[in-house]
């Protein structure tokens, strides 16, 4: 017997269905409810289990509808998208719930997201960028240089401070009317870098042990209601000089590469390991550039609708990525003045090419039938788990629970069928970010 009572397009990738619950169903699955129900509330005068079934029915008539509708519905939308044999992106829209009446079908409308039609064309002859791979001089002598600077140690020199020395310094926020209060906080900076305000390392240049100055620091927020002008806030700050240090540069000899590793013996074994690091770095680049051509072709070559429902929920997927970074970073988020909405729609575009990038790749491994293997599944699956530091049945459990599982094996197949077409054996493959995995299915 037929759940569905009518299915009709809504959208270029949207399907709407009119489901019907048969009254039998509905009549047993409330009177489940009302057994259960039964069994556990108390009312004056009647034992606990005791409660006759109609007087229930009568005091909880709004607890039972939620909680058959809550039973119901699930287990009809499944059974509807099977016989329509539907596979939509995204759980169902659900609106239009009739009412609960005796001894008649309950109904409800689904809306869902669905793939679009996607005609294969050419999905080979790419133009793929052919980087070099090796490594130039300069690049080595700068990798060599930067690794010298990173473990050299730093020395007290009786001069003023220049870009590139390292100031301990006390920086005081001074007071104003509103905040007469001063702090004072003990610092080290490397003078210059850009993790440094420009303001403090400016104002510290030429400046020698024991002597002081005076910044200012400008802060712009955007304007509070749309069309205003931002707000500009200067808040004025002491630096007074502790000390002033410099770099002490090793010699390039084998002492220097047994500080970097002890199992590096020899200068020039160290020199072939950095150049090692910068191929395979190179490499990496390589297949990352060459992903994002294949990508950005097969987007050329196939245009299509595209869910906006999908796309929305990656757009919110992009946001929340962001937001989560900058608090993994320090930012108060409450006090950054984003304008949440601007970032949203600036995040559109790139969200549009992740669904189809997606789209397409699914489309093309169902028809050239590429899978993710069991064996690949459970490598991956080890690999992960070694990362987070966890054993692997654990990471399953988990990804399970999350609704990840699935997920994470479209996202290799997609990998898998990224390589596929560029040519590329397996045993180079890693899970590299150029399709970061999303809470969408598409």
């Amino acid at each position: 017997m037929s759940v569905v009572l009518s299915l009709e397009d809504v959208g270029p990738c949207r399907k709407q269905l009119k489901v019907e619950v048969p009254a039998p169903a509905v009549e047993a699955e409330t009177q489940r409810v009302i057994r259960e129900l039964g069994q556990s509330v108390r009312l004056p005068g009647f034992r606990k289990g005791k409660v006759p079934s109609e007087l229930v029915r009568r005091r909880f008539a709004k607890d039972i509808e939620q909680q058959v509708k809550e039973r119901l519905l699930p287990r009809y939308w499944k059974q509807a998208q099977a016989e329509k044999s539907l596979e939509p992106l995204l759980p169902p829209e659900v609106d239009e719930v009739a009412d609960l009446q005796p001894g008649e079908p309950l109904t409800f409308v689904a809306t869902v997201e669905t793939r679009p039609p996607i005609e294969l064309r050419n999905i080979q002859d790419f133009d793929l960028p052919e980087p070099s791979v090796e490594p130039g001089t300069l690049e080595v002598e700068e990798a060599v240089e930067d690794l010298r600077r990173r473990i050299a140690e730093w020395v007290p020199v009786d001069r003023p401070a220049a870009r590139g020395d390292q100031v301990a310094l006390d920086i005081t926020a001074v007071g104003s009317a509103e905040h007469p209060e001063e702090k004072t906080d003990h610092v080290q900076i490397e003078v210059g870098d850009p993790q440094v305000w420009e303001e403090l390392s400016l104002a510290v240049q030429g400046l020698s042990a024991g002597q002081e100055t005076t910044f200012t620091r400008r802060h712009e927020h955007p304007p509070a209601e749309e069309g205003g002008e931002p707000s500009v806030h200067e808040q004025t700050f002491r630096a007074r000089i502790a000390a002033v240090r410099e770099r002490d540069l090793p010699p390039l000899d084998d002492a220097f590469a047994a500080k970097v590793s002890p199992e590096i013996k020899s200068f020039e074994a160290l020199r072939e390991a950095i150049v090692t690091r910068l191929r395979q770095n190179k490499v990496d680049q390589r297949r990352e550039q060459r992903h994002r051509a294949l990508l950005d072709q097969l987007r050329e070559r196939h245009p299509i609708d595209l869910p906006q429902g999908v796309v929305r929920k990656e757009v919110e997927h992009l946001v929340q990525d962001y937001a989560e970074d900058l608090g993994r970073r320090g930012v108060n988020l409450d006090r950054a003045g984003i304008d949440w909405d601007r970032l949203a729609g600036e995040m559109g575009p790139l969200a549009e090419k992740r669904v189809h990038a997606r789209l397409l790749l699914d489309a093309i491994a169902e028809e050239r039938e590429i899978a993710v293997t069991e064996e690949e599944f459970e490598r991956t699956l080890a690999v992960l788990a070694r990362a987070q530091g966890v054993n692997t049945p654990v990471l399953r459990r988990k990804l399970d629970e999350d609704g990840r599982l699935t997920s994470l094996r479209s996202q290799l197949q997609r990998e898998k069928t990224i390589r596929t077409l560029l040519g590329e054996p397996d045993e180079e493959a890693a899970i590299p970010a150029v399709l970061p995995e999303t809470t969408t299915e598409a």
